[in-house]
């Protein structure tokens, strides 16, 4: 298969139900990786209520269906007041989880922190260093980060201008390089919003694939803010990671989709979807 393969393809499993019910009852924005066993390990967003509290919780499977919590990241433990998508990576001595504390209200910033141990179950106690600050004019979250053929690590990260309060929902996705996955050198504007489209307000990228397929997420006003649709884009070629839609309108309607390929052909896939009450699950599919 080429292409990123989307929601819909197979019979979808619940990973994670929501929370609670109503509006902020999350479960998703979902990282996944292969361990060298076969089973899966993941790292997920919960909040608990439009205002309530988040967290990051680690997770193992044998199957990628049925999880087992096997470490939990409170927002208290950066005296935030949520915490947003993780992006968790495989090293050459163990893993690495990225995570994303949102400042204390009332501010609206967002930083990048990783946390690494020589195995998952360790992740949740490990001492956590910030990787992505942002500054006063940008919050930074959400990334995608993965590890280059050649050893060079890459993140596409989800950047929210701050210079206009009650504005700072506008997104754009950002590209770095780094050598080592800790000190990093941005490259510029990977993916930007398309005027007058159903992208328009903002586009963040979830998923890069081998073939240079991608996918992101998408919304055309800020009233859209939490109903993102999943977007499809790809790798032009010329600036290093550099994106361009390849879509006119939104592919799926869900958010954060997540692609892990298997050893043996097809791709497990997680994403957020939206229930009728405005709570988010954890859903995934195996699509071959």
């Amino acid at each position: 298969m080429t292409g990123v393969p989307l929601p819909g393809s197979a019979e979808p499993f619940v990973a994670a139900s929501a929370p609670g019910r109503g509006v902020g009852f999350w479960a998703g924005s979902s990282s996944a990786a292969l361990d060298d066993d076969g089973s899966f390990v993941i790292a997920y967003r919960v909040r608990m209520g439009e205002r309530g509290r988040g967290s990051n919780v680690v997770a193992r499977s044998e199957d990628g269906e049925r999880f087992t919590t096997i470490g939990t990241i409170e927002q208290e433990r950066f005296g935030g007041q949520s915490m947003e998508k993780p992006a968790l990576v495989r090293t050459d001595e163990g893993w690495r989880l990225y995570v994303c504390p949102a400042a204390p209200a009332p501010s609206k910033h967002w930083w990048i922190a990783v946390f690494e141990a020589d195995a998952p179950e360790g992740l949740a106690r490990a001492e956590a260093r910030t990787v992505f600050p942002g500054d006063e004019q940008t919050g930074v979250k959400d990334p995608y980060v993965r590890r280059a053929a050649d050893g060079t690590w890459e993140a596409w990260v989800c950047c929210h201008p701050l210079d206009v309060p009650d504005e700072e929902d506008r997104m754009t996705t950002a590209y770095a390089t780094s050598s080592d996955g800790l000190e990093w050198e941005w490259h510029g504007t990977a993916l930007a919003p398309r005027a007058g489209t159903w992208d328009a307000r903002g586009a963040r990228v979830t998923t890069v694939l081998p073939d240079g397929s991608a996918a992101y997420d998408g919304r055309a006003s800020k009233e859209e803010n939490w109903f993102e649709r999943i977007g499809l884009a790809r790798l032009t070629g010329g600036r290093p990671g550099q994106l361009e839609q390849t879509n006119d309108e939104a592919a799926f309607d869900a958010r954060y989709l997540d692609v892990v390929p298997l050893p043996g052909g097809g791709h497990r896939i997680y994403y957020e979807a939206r229930l009728p009450d405005e709570s988010h699950e954890l859903r995934t599919e195996l699509v071959v």
